[in-house]
């Protein structure tokens, strides 16, 4: 099974459309996480004529997203099981992925997906693979925009980030 991840698309004040990277990446795989900061749900259509899409809502989006979404979700493919959460909180941006952490503390599950820093991360934390997908429109100080792909086999999940410099870029 081939997941897209992404988050913090924050649309369409970062950007009018999906990046064409992005959406060429997510025609190929078998469901999207958005993991929040969504901040409009025209942005969902967008995805869903990609793949299904499973998601959370973000320290910016709206009660129309929150009640649609929720903040926190285990959800399982594959064998595996995912945590999502967008990481928002108590704490600053410093603490994203603590607070990512902590909210499935209690719960068995294989990988974490946050967002909320906008900073790209893949490792290892105590057997769970943590991942942020970065954001597909707001780099911030980064060079590089950056969404995410992960497969999985039979419970084990790879993961990896795929990195574009102009977010207008066409393919």
């Amino acid at each position: 099974m081939k997941l897209g991840i992404v988050s913090d698309t924050h649309m369409p004040r970062m950007a009018k459309s999906l990046p064409d990277p992005l959406v060429h990446a997510f025609r190929k795989v078998d469901a999207i996480l958005h993991a929040g900061d969504w901040t409009d749900l025209r942005i969902l259509e967008q995805l869903e004529r990609l793949a299904p899409v499973h998601g959370v809502a973000g320290n910016n989006d709206g009660s129309e997203i929150v009640k649609k979404f929720g903040l926190r979700k285990i959800l399982r493919f594959g064998g595996a099981a995912i945590g999502l959460v967008h990481g928002h909180g108590e704490g600053g941006r410093t603490a994203t992925e603590a607070r990512a952490l902590r909210a499935f503390q209690n719960e068995s599950v294989n990988a974490i997906v946050y967002g909320h820093s906008h900073l790209p991360v893949l490792k290892r934390v105590n057997g769970v693979l943590v991942f942020n997908p970065g954001s597909p429109t707001d780099k911030r100080k980064l060079s590089r925009y950056s969404f995410g792909l992960m497969e999985i086999e039979d419970g084990q999940i790879q993961a990896k980030h795929v990195y574009y410099a102009d977010k207008n870029a066409k393919l």
